[in-house]
């Protein structure tokens, strides 16, 4: 009862986390197309302070939208603030991240063979990691640096880079790739608290006040723009790693360190040609050179193929195959799991009959002797003769 319940917690959160989510990114999306998309207005608008317009067509009807140059004559009646969608992202985020990851089953996060460490430091060593890159964004961000767009841009990717390795070097791959998602999502939501919000409550204050919003406010205004560009490149890497805990090709790969980082480059580099196009500036060679690193990078983590006979040249019996899946596979896939984490089999993959691993062979291959992902954390043992063996049974066994 405590897996299915467990499960049901975790299907929860992540729907919750996936809803805030996708409110996030799509008011986040709206509002760097908006901006980009302003024309200088008429004269008469000029007068107002309106710094540019435009006009759109949606739901059955046309709309007009134009934006002050930092504010109107007097405050609206009614101001909505775009901030929740945030919060409730990095809260549901921190949950999930509780209970996949902290509470869940520890072959998600810990890998003996890289660092035979406990919960409890693998939760220092996560939680500790976001503390300290976002601490060092946020003094990046007030510094000089920050008016320096390209200087800034690489020196960050360099710090997630790094943070990147680090956590590969400890835990599992899985569990690396979704803590350098949390550290982006935390610097996300940290530009919304720290950066975003209180320069708009400054506008607010200046303008209720009846005074000229001043230098300061401005300043704090161009910083809340910059922080909201970040967002808006980081976005789709964060993305990726959302999803990534259905791939194990990325992060079960040796080098999954460098296949995110690639990644990560290769998605904000596509981004930067839709913010360049929003503004009328075409530069398609950005998705070509973006389209060619992607496929140099399908080829360059591929697996080598099988192609000699295990054990000696000697083919591998059923007799063989059964038993390592018995050993390492079957705990948890199988129709009622022995696996104290697992109400049901992950995935809905059973392997109580042999007949049924070879249903699955690419993806067994794939997790199993590809990636090394599986078993979880290795907690079974499973030797490289072993993995080698299981590799050349499913090829000798293709479905037809």
């Amino acid at each position: 009862m405590e897996a299915y319940l467990s499960e049901w917690l975790s299907l929860l959160v992540r729907w919750f986390h996936v809803i805030a989510g996708v409110a996030w990114i799509g008011a986040s999306f709206y509002f760097v197309w908006l901006d980009n998309h302003l024309r200088e207005p008429p004269e008469w608008k000029k007068q107002e302070g309106i710094k540019g317009d435009l006009w759109a067509i949606h739901g059955g009807g046309i709309y007009e939208i134009a934006k002050y140059e930092l504010s109107p004559r007097e405050m609206p009646k009614e101001l909505h603030w775009f901030k929740w969608e945030a919060y409730a992202t990095l809260l549901s985020g921190l949950s999930l991240l509780f209970v996949v990851y902290y509470m869940g089953s520890p072959g998600y996060l810990i890998d003996p063979t890289k660092a035979d460490i406990s919960i409890g430091t693998a939760i220092a060593i996560g939680l500790g990691t976001i503390a300290v890159v976002l601490a060092i964004y946020e003094a990046l961000i007030r510094s000089p640096l920050a008016d320096n767009g390209k200087a800034f841009g690489l020196t960050l990717f360099a710090i997630l880079v790094l943070a990147d390795w680090g956590l590969f070097q400890v835990f599992t791959g899985r569990g690396a790739y979704i803590h350098v998602g949390a550290i982006i999502g935390t610097i996300m939501v940290a530009n919304v608290f720290l950066g975003i919000v209180p320069s708009q409550r400054a506008l607010v204050n200046a303008i209720e006040k009846g005074g000229d919003p001043g230098a300061r406010v401005a300043r704090l205004a161009m910083l809340a723009k910059l922080r909201s560009t970040h967002n808006n490149y980081l976005t789709l890497p964060v993305l990726l790693i959302m999803i990534s805990n259905h791939y194990p090709l990325l992060y079960g790969h040796s080098y999954g360190w460098a296949v995110l980082a690639s990644i990560g480059f290769i998605a904000a580099f596509a981004r930067h040609y839709f913010n360049l196009r929003h503004r009328d500036i075409n530069q398609p060679w950005i998705l070509v050179v973006a389209a060619l690193l992607t496929a140099t990078l399908i080829w360059a983590i591929a697996p080598a193929p099988v192609t000699s006979e295990a054990a000696g040249g000697q083919a591998v019996s059923d007799e063989t195959a059964s038993a390592i899946i018995s050993t390492h596979c079957v705990a948890c896939h199988s129709s009622s799991p022995s696996h104290p984490a697992f109400q049901s089999p992950p995935a809905g993959i059973m392997f109580d009959e042999l007949s049924l691993l070879a249903n699955h062979a690419g993806k067994v291959r794939q997790v199993a002797v590809d990636s090394h992902y599986m078993p979880l954390g290795n907690v079974t043992g499973m030797t490289d003769e072993e993995r080698q063996q299981l590799g050349q049974w499913l090829m000798s066994n293709k479905p037809e």
